[in-house]
């Protein structure tokens, strides 16, 4: 007895189900490999797009300097707490937005401006100076543009001046 190969319209359904969870085949393909008709719609937002800044904070932020921002001890990760104190330096602002935990971070430039601005008014609330003006995607944008060549020699030359007099907040 020799078994019917052709597929059947639920072995179809089950492959073309599997697929459009795998992510290998998208959901319209689903239903025309079905016979439906397949009716257009406006694409639903992205999950990055309904994220809020703190969760991407979270996601992309504090696996090194924790949900609280504190860092890690003896200054192996920066404590985020103090992050508005380097705005206080010449070239601290750009050296904000350029290490390479932002550099490698995945998000956009907006996103990067939206999460730096979101620990500067929380995590680091009081740290930044009076006249502190929000970050915005073109500012991030100039200052990935021109990466750090050595970062431990920019962060050795800022982080001590922002313990010096007169840097920290009143």
């Amino acid at each position: 007895m020799t078994r019917d190969r052709r597929p059947t319209r639920l072995r179809t359904l089950a492959l073309a189900s599997a697929l459009s969870v795998a992510g290998a085949l998208p959901a319209p393909a689903v239903a025309q490999a079905l016979g439906r008709q397949v009716t257009p719609r406006a694409a639903a937002p992205s999950v990055a797009q309904t994220t809020s800044v703190r969760s991407q904070y979270v996601v992309h932020c504090a696996g090194c300097h924790g949900v609280d921002g504190a860092g890690a001890p003896e200054g192996q990760v920066p404590d985020m707490r103090q992050l508005g104190q380097l705005l206080r330096l010449e070239g601290g602002r750009a050296f904000v937005v350029s290490v390479p935990g932002v550099m490698g971070s995945g998000l956009s430039d907006q996103q990067v401006a939206e999460v730096t601005n979101w620990i500067l008014a929380t995590l680091a609330k009081g740290s930044a100076p009076p006249d502190f003006r929000p970050y915005d995607a073109d500012e991030v944008r100039l200052a990935r543009a021109t990466p750090l060549v050595d970062v431990a020699a920019a962060r050795a030359r800022l982080v001590p001046r922002t313990q010096a007099p007169g840097a920290a907040p009143e």
